[in-house]
């Protein structure tokens, strides 16, 4: 995956310097003092480009999390595929070729290196400072215009959108496909950059080179800009819109950017700025006063402000107000509390149950999801951290050792049912009549007044390794053929055999082997189970990694949810939706401290999009499906574990609500006072005009 981005970063490089001689102004010349030089006189010109690529790694993170977290509510696909429908597919159908996707996979990721960041290089090089301030700032502006549309109106590409369309270049290879899902959301298409910085590069040029220094380049940078149309729309990547999108913020980047040019390079130009800081260390009163004087300056400003400063003013609220949501609705999950050393985690709609293990041994700890500081004393058993519970309803169970007991909510301190037991491996609530036990591989069923029951078991002499249930279906997988799922009706005897095939591509288990690792499919075995109408969720153990499966039990289709290179865990599924946690490298112990860690997944069933709940540093696992809450446990830095629980609907807190009523308010006055000004403004200059010319 590293080797594919510095081949392109290399690609891209070379390709912006063998075409120096090409594009340089008439009277220029390439030495390889040019080379060296260039970084000392404009090296703030080149932090800031770079910025902005560590800025969208940020951003695209938050994007993420943002669009799990409002279960996409922000998704403005469905109205973006009303205008134009198909037009996207009938370039990719009528043009697909292997050799032109081939070509346009790396022509996406090169060219665009070459326009956004070697294209500062040329005007640096060469010492065109007018147009170096201005294309620098206008890169700026077009990713800080572009970021509203990211975080708050999610497109997704074409290729995950529109039926029968493929994402080309995502796919091409499997260690592209890795680089592209690392580094893309897959929703912000909307505006396509690929278009909006090389076209702002060409309206820079078109405005700017008034001596045409730069015709070369400035059509090359044209052509490129039609190519790009055409390469997006091909790979599956953009809708014809996005491209309009990107042109409309190119030009307003630009216009931006020229009214900022002077005042900001004024202050910040390399030749003048190394001066100042030597005025900061050699004569640091003279460097307060000036300080002082610029910033008495600005409050006078402000404290009588024109339409600009009020204009200014908005602008900081609305960005305040923003970035306080996107907090907010970035940190949905609230730890549940009194729960010190969580060792599981059970729930059901309303209820949240939790084995602790404090100091004085495991026990129960039942919340109210509706009320996550509150506990609930339950009566139980002397429990341990090998106990095992189940909730359903309104109703509780929990088994040591010896004996499993059932409560009733609504009477949470009085034992509804003892069963004696024999060292349970687990319990489970199936149907809505009865419950299983798993006890030395063996499986038992029983009414809720303990009357043992007939149910779906393993043949004699074999031993139940997994079991999960749903409704009257169970799924079972013995030992005697651990990849293959056995399914019944909880009132039947008969089981229906299902093997489960965890093979991916070839490419990707070759990466797994080149990896070091041993890829056993013919000793694979199904480690974890859900269930959820006529779905069927298994994690199956490879050696080298663990896969993520989904099966239709009525058609016996079958496919790898996760990434086949990445261990995934913990399936859990209901209301339409699969949850699981994963890791996002093949060797965690070895990764950097980003993919050291598991993060969870959300996969929509019906719509077959799979997106993260998760993006961070801490340690997630064991998520569950309710009816209105996501579930998980997660470790933080210091690893303290807490279970975390997240409202579907998105909800703010209370300050964060405030401040977004104080917000608005302050929004509707400030665009009043604003227009105010602005029409005072206006009356002047016409009063003005009128008199000279009488």
């Amino acid at each position: 995956m590293d080797g594919v981005y510095l081949t392109w970063l290399i690609s891209a490089l070379a390709v912006g310097v063998l075409l120096m001689p090409l594009i340089k102004p008439p009277w220029a010349k390439v030495t390889l003092h040019g080379f060296i030089d260039f970084l000392r006189r404009y090296w703030l010109h080149f932090g800031i480009v770079l910025s902005i690529y560590n800025a969208k790694d940020f951003l695209d993170e938050v994007d993420r999390i943002l669009m799990a977290n409002t279960d996409g509510m922000l998704n403005m696909t469905p109205w973006i595929y009303a205008i134009e429908g198909d037009m996207a597919l009938w370039v990719q159908e009528t043009f697909r070729a292997d050799w032109l996707t081939d070509f346009m996979t790396h022509f996406y990721v090169v060219g665009f290196m070459v326009i956004c960041y070697v294209s500062i290089f040329y005007f640096a090089y060469f010492d065109d400072r007018y147009i170096a301030d201005r294309i620098t700032l206008t890169i700026f502006w077009v990713y800080v215009l572009a970021i509203p549309f990211y975080l708050f109106f999610n497109v997704h590409v074409t290729g995950n959108y529109i039926p029968g369309m493929e994402t080309l270049a995502y796919n091409h290879t499997p260690e592209i496909n890795d680089w592209f899902h690392r580094i893309d959301p897959l929703t912000n298409g909307m505006p396509s950059l690929h278009i909006g910085f090389p076209f702002a590069v060409w309206l820079c040029l078109l405005r700017f080179d008034t001596d045409n220094r730069w015709i070369i380049y400035r059509r090359i940078v044209f052509a490129y800009v039609l190519l790009t149309a055409f390469c997006i729309l091909y790979l599956g990547i953009h809708w014809f819109m996005d491209i309009i999108g990107g042109m409309i913020v190119a030009a307003i980047a630009v216009s931006i950017a020229n009214k900022m040019s002077d005042p900001m390079w004024r202050i910040f130009d390399e030749r003048t700025i190394n001066a100042r800081l030597a005025t900061v260390l050699t004569n640091p009163k003279r460097a307060y006063n000036v300080i002082m004087s610029n910033a008495k300056e600005q409050f006078s400003r402000y404290s009588k402000p024109s339409s600009k400063e009020t204009g200014v003013m908005l602008t900081v609220v609305i960005i305040l107000v923003a970035g306080v949501i996107t907090w907010d609705l970035t940190h949905q999950s609230i730890p549940a509390g009194g729960v010190d050393a969580p060792v599981g985690v059970a729930a059901a709609d309303g209820w949240l149950v939790t084995l602790d293990e404090k100091l004085d041994g495991a026990i129960v700890v039942v919340h109210d999801l509706s009320d996550l500081d509150s506990e609930i004393v339950v009566v139980q058993p002397i429990l341990d951290a090998n106990s095992t519970y189940d909730i359903q309803g309104d109703l509780l169970i929990m088994a040591n050792q010896t004996n499993l007991i059932l409560v009733n909510m609504k009477d949470p301190y009085t034992i509804q049912t003892m069963i004696e037991v024999s060292s349970p491996s687990a319990i489970e609530f199936v149907s809505d009549d009865r419950l299983v036990i798993l006890e030395d591989g063996q499986i038992s069923y029983w009414s809720y007044e303990g009357v043992e029951m007939d149910g779906p078991a393993a043949a004699d002499g074999d031993s139940i390794l997994v079991f999960e249930s749903s409704g009257d279906q169970i799924a079972m997988v013995f030992a005697s053929d651990a990849d293959t799922v056995h399914l019944g009706i909880i009132d039947g005897e008969g089981l229906i055999s299902i093997p489960l095939n965890a093979t991916a591509g070839v490419g990707e288990d070759q990466i797994l082997i080149d990896s070091g690792f041993n890829v056993d499919l013919p000793n694979a075995s199904i480690t974890s189970v859900a269930l959820f109408e006529d779905k069927l969720a298994a994690t199956i153990d490879i050696n080298a990694t663990s896969r993520l499966m989904l099966l239709d039990t009525v058609t016996g289709d079958s496919e790898i949810i996760s990434d086949p290179k990445y261990a995934a865990y913990d399936p859990h599924m209901d209301y339409g939706v699969l949850m699981f946690s994963a890791y996002a490298n093949i060797d965690p112990a070895n990764a950097s401290e980003k993919y050291a860690d598991r993060e969870i997944y959300i996969y929509d069933i019906d719509s077959e999009i799979l997106k993260p709940l998760t993006a961070d540093e801490l340690d997630q696992w064991a998520p569950m499906v309710l009816k209105d809450h996501y579930v998980y446990q997660q470790a933080d830095e210091d690893g303290v574990i807490s279970v975390e629980v997240q409202q579907k609907e998105p909800s703010l807190q209370p300050y964060a609500s405030n401040i977004l009523k104080i917000g608005v308010i302050l929004t509707i006055a400030l665009i009043f006072v604003n227009i105010m000004q602005r029409q005072r403004e206006s009356h002047k200059v016409i009063y003005h005009d009128n008199e000279h010319v009488s």
